[in-house]
């Protein structure tokens, strides 16, 4: 008889698995090819990397251990684990730069769409032995003019105290620990869940070889992941941090921003912290 597996028993590869499913999913839609956008991308990205070939006399044993390495990311199916953590943060920066508003971060791997929706306010579905710190999560969407913003989508997903994501580790409901919220006539929103923990990414395939051969740490700080939507306006993805968070300033992914920085407080009522955040979008 097998053994029932659970979240502790999550691995690179099924995550990666996961991961790569998803990305299809999102991208299954064919897009139109600009055949001198490639060229002049590839172009610079490949004449990039001859300069580092010819600056650190790279050999052709390392030639081989990179190709041998390339070769399992997509064994792994790591590539969007590897390039989330690695590259989405510049493209995060280039394409937010001339938005007002607040401030975005990265995506990473583990969004789901669909998750349960309520007006107003919700609790995120979670197991009734639920670890971790109750956390009351509310704030409002406004416009870049102050005016609230009824109705807006607000999709909050996040690991759980153990660092672990629904989804993407096995034993774990379909929805824990994720849900969206439509914001009421005011624009506010409210989420009632638990703090969530530092994690190292998964890091017993190829990204987490890449990561011990150059001495650098898996981790990621605690936080919050939002999509926040409203007609009209660009959205926002982004992250939120805990002030004085493990990690925060040794982020592997490099994606925190000061801006980004929440500090929850303590309830009235001691079940737990509550903190206010409030959005701003931009309009189109």
């Amino acid at each position: 008889m097998t053994d029932q597996l659970t979240e502790f028993d999550a691995t690179a590869a099924g995550t990666g698995a996961n991961a790569t499913k998803m990305f299809q999913v999102k991208t299954r839609e064919a897009t139109t090819v600009d055949h001198a956008r490639v060229a002049a991308v590839a172009g610079d990205a490949f004449a990039a990397l001859h300069k580092v070939i010819h600056q650190h006399r790279v050999t052709y044993a390392e030639y081989d251990a990179l190709k041998s390495w390339l070769i399992r990311v997509g064994e792994d199916g790591e590539w969007p684990l590897f390039l989330d953590v690695f590259v989405e943060h510049v493209v995060e920066e280039v394409v937010n730069a001339d938005r007002a508003g607040s401030k975005g971060s990265i995506e990473g791997p583990f969004y789901i769409p669909g998750a349960p929706s309520e007006v107003g306010s919700t609790t995120l579905p979670m197991r009734d032995d639920e670890p971790g710190t109750p956390l009351l999560f509310q704030g409002q969407v406004r416009g870049v003019d102050g005016a609230p913003l009824p109705g807006a989508t607000v999709e909050l997903w996040h690991a759980d105290a153990n660092g672990f994501y629904s989804r993407f580790a096995p034993g774990l409901p379909e929805w824990n620990l994720r849900g969206v919220v439509l914001a009421d006539p005011e624009g506010r929103f409210a989420f009632r869940t638990v703090k969530p923990a530092p994690y190292q990414i998964p890091h017993d395939g190829a990204t987490g070889q890449l990561i011990e051969a150059a001495g650098w740490h898996a981790w990621r700080p605690a936080h919050l992941h939002l999509k926040v939507f409203a007609s009209g306006h660009h959205s926002v993805t982004t992250q939120l941090y805990f002030d004085g968070g493990d990690y925060n300033d040794s982020d592997i992914a490099s994606a925190v921003k000061p801006d980004l920085i929440i500090a929850p407080t303590p309830r009235a009522d001691g079940a737990g912290e509550e903190v206010t955040y409030d959005f701003v979008l931009d309009r189109f």
